[in-house]
Order: C-alpha cells, then structure tokens, then sequence
C-alpha cells in the first residue's frame, strides 16, 4: 500500500504564498511522475504542475509563472511553491505519484487526500 502525507495548505491573504509538501511511503518499489491538481467547488480537477524523476517539468495555466514545482527523489517528496496567490486561486489541492509498488509490475496513479487553500483578506 501507498500513503501520502499532505501539507501547508491553510489561509493566507492575497498576493502571499505558500508551500505545500508531499510525501510518499510504503511498499514503493519506484516513483515516477508526480504532480499538484486542483479542485475548486463546482469546477472539474485541473492541473497546476508535473514533475518527472529527471525534472522534467509542466504546468497548467492555472498558476503557471506564479509556481515552482520540485522533488526530492530521497524522499519521495514533492513540493509546490505557490506566489502571488489570488481568491480564485482557492481550492483543494491534490498530491499525485505515478509508483510501482513493490512486487507488483504495473504503475498505477495514486491521489493524495487533498490540502485546502484559502486565499483571502
């Protein structure tokens, strides 16, 4: 099984920031893409950014030239720098991995459980 631990999401005012922080565990055997979505209420999940092991990355339009994504490949951790946020920026924010577990040959997409941000004066 995978587990992730989510964090630093909250409330901040607009134009602040926030990191937020992802990590994976369990019977990983090797972790590939990892990524942000978002889902605001009553709007689909969209992409905020991808990371690759190499670090390859893409972003969404949503926060891209606002976002910084990054890894630690160690730690099976990912980060999401987040700046200059707006209100519509609020939103349930999801920790993705691509992993092959151990013992298993296929990948499979994994979601974390989700992170509020509150972006608001």
């Amino acid at each position: 099984q995978v587990q992730f631990v989510e964090s630093g999401g909250g409330l901040v005012q607009p134009g602040g920031s926030l990191r937020l922080s992802c990590a994976a565990s369990g019977s990983i055997f090797s972790v590939y893409a990892m990524g942000w979505y978002r889902q605001a209420p009553g709007k689909e999940r969209e992409l905020v950014a991808t990371i690759t092991s190499t670090g390859f990355t893409n972003y969404g339009d949503s926060l891209k030239g606002r976002s910084t994504i990054s890894r630690d490949n160690a730690k099976n951790t990912v980060y999401l720098q987040m700046n200059s946020l707006k209100p519509e920026d609020t939103a349930v924010y999801y920790c993705n991995a691509n992993i092959r577990e151990v013992g298993v040959r296929q990948r499979y997409d994994y979601w974390g459980q989700g992170t509020q941000v509150t972006v608001s004066s």
